[in-house]
């Protein structure tokens, strides 16, 4: 376990708090039950942006309070634990990251105090298909007198009907698969050519399909440098892929104290269920998994903030070590609770359907064991 420092206990137990009493699992119910058109509660996003939440890692130049990946881990291993549903990942985190870390002085002037604010939502377009595959990009950006022409289609865009501007990857050179030829690029949500179209995922969050058709840019809204933006379109992927393990965390950490009082007040032939020496072994084996994913998130996290050399392979290895680890306790919460965890009445369904949706977020188990070998040389 990362040592923090007060300031970052301070503020882990203020988003304990916030979130258990202002967003429990309770709240969510309500989200998904009215049909929320952005899959979240605008008003609760506005509190969490006065808390300061999506600031954590904007430079104080431009209203963030610079604090670092981990302690905004923290914030997302609590909401986490709620299933608390907001654009703090994907706006907060994996937005800002791509212009913070590509953006001119102008760009980063221009969006992130609104991030900061919680004014706007910047969220990544960067898929176009049914899986994760970064480096496959179709859409293509053309270049004119004025700047560039986008065209194409971006799918399973999270938060893509809140989003007021996308940072969007295109190619401008190269093979539909090659990395060299992927430019980024900031496209607003309001300019003229871009439809988006809901979708309805398994986990009830909000994303979108993005659709460019022949959208002007103009130069200024190229993010980083032209053809080479795989580089910064990692980085930003990787400190994505790290938020979401801590998010993915929280949730695996909650169904699993659920589950542990369940088997400690559960009656069955004239004594608790825990007393049972199986459930007693699964139990532990989820004790031992969730010790060692913290250890990885945290790590990744911790890499991140110090600008280490091996954040890729530390990013790969907690995402897959989150991904697995929370795939079993989301189905052991389910089995161990029997015919109630089966019921839509019971939480468990709830923590397992977006164990599914946050697996395939940003790569898989596979798409991460297969890169993190590929980064050691196999």
């Amino acid at each position: 376990m990362a040592v923090l420092t007060e300031e970052q206990s301070m503020l882990r137990d203020a988003a304990r708090t916030w979130t258990r009493e202002k967003s429990p699992v309770s709240a969510f119910r309500k989200v998904r039950d009215s049909g929320a058109p952005l899959g979240y509660d605008p008003a609760a996003f506005a509190e969490m942006a006065e808390m300061g939440w999506t600031g954590v890692i904007i430079p104080e130049e431009y209203g963030g309070s610079d604090f670092g990946y981990l302690s905004l881990g923290l914030i997302l291993e609590e909401t986490g634990r709620t299933l608390t549903a907001s654009p703090i990942l994907s706006s907060a985190l994996a937005g800002a990251s791509a212009i913070i870390l590509g953006g001119t002085d102008a760009q980063k002037e221009a969006w992130l105090p609104k991030i900061a604010a919680g004014e706007v939502v910047a969220t990544l377009a960067i898929d176009e298909g049914a899986h994760h595959r970064p480096n496959h990009v179709a859409v293509s950006a053309s270049a004119t007198d004025a700047g560039y022409t986008l065209s194409g289609t971006k799918t399973f865009v999270l938060d893509g009907m809140a989003a007021s501007v996308f940072v969007v990857s295109a190619r401008t050179d190269g093979a539909v698969d090659g990395k060299f030829g992927i430019s980024l690029f900031l496209v607003p949500a309001d300019a003229k050519g871009v439809s988006r179209k809901a979708l309805k995922l398994a986990d009830s969050r909000g994303a979108a399909i993005v659709t460019f058709d022949n959208v002007a840019l103009g130069a200024d809204a190229l993010l980083g440098p032209q053809n080479e933006g795989w580089d910064l379109l990692e980085q930003t992927l990787d400190r994505a892929r790290a938020g979401l393990s801590a998010e993915m965390l929280g949730s695996a950490v909650q169904a699993f104290e659920t589950t542990l009082d369940y088997l400690k007040t559960r009656v069955q032939f004239g004594q608790v269920i825990g007393a049972f020496q199986a459930l007693q072994h699964r139990a532990a084996k989820m004790f031992t998994d969730l010790e060692l994913a913290r250890s990885c998130v945290e790590s990744a996290l911790t890499a991140i903030d110090n600008n280490a050399p091996d954040v890729k392979e530390l990013v790969s290895l907690a995402k897959a070590k989150m991904g697995d680890t929370l795939h079993l306790v989301s189905n052991e919460m389910v089995q161990m609770h029997g015919g109630i965890g089966m019921t839509d009445a019971h939480d468990a369904g709830l923590y397992l359907k977006r164990a599914r949706a946050a697996e395939a977020t940003y790569g898989g188990q596979s798409f991460h064991r297969d890169r993190f070998a590929r980064l050691q040389g196999y």
